[in-house]
């Protein structure tokens, strides 16, 4: 639903800074079944190549693409009205065999991580986006490396 933007967003952000395409929808695995089965009818000949998924609750979303696709879809579970996201990554992790679905953290940081597991699949085949994901990951590490602690 659009209250889960607020995590899927993290998505989007990193998408955006490696300049990876992407388009967004609000779609439910339960409230519009149509709406779902038409944007997977036309997934691949829109050259969709990874889907992220985020769903909060019984979080089937993920799953149900996935079981009509062989489109990598990753799952982001959200941090719903109950059991802080926990009943969310219960319920993509544990998709029958030969139906997968990698899944990420519970909320932001799932969020971020799915998008950065994306660029991986794509940089697989797009060196340039390898560079940018490298260079990513460069910039990350100095971050870190740039910390210091204040005197006690």
């Amino acid at each position: 639903s659009i209250s889960d933007w607020d995590t899927m967003k993290e998505s989007a952000k990193i998408l955006e800074s490696l300049g990876i395409p992407y388009d967004r929808n609000v779609i439910s695995a339960h409230r519009t079944p149509d709406k779902l089965d038409d944007y997977m009818a036309d997934a691949p000949g829109r050259g969709v190549k990874v889907i992220i998924a985020g769903a909060g609750g019984a979080a089937h979303l993920a799953g149900v693409i996935a079981s009509n696709t062989i489109i990598p879809v990753l799952g982001v579970p959200i941090k719903a009205w109950s059991l802080d996201g926990l009943d969310s990554l219960l319920s993509m992790v544990q998709m029958p065999g030969g139906i997968p679905v990698p899944t990420l953290a519970i909320g932001k940081a799932g969020a971020r991580n799915a998008a950065l597991s994306a660029a991986a699949i794509l940089a697989l085949s797009d060196k340039d986006l390898e560079a940018k994901l490298l260079a990513y990951r460069e910039e990350m590490r100095k971050q870190v490396e740039a910390v210091e602690f204040p005197e006690d």
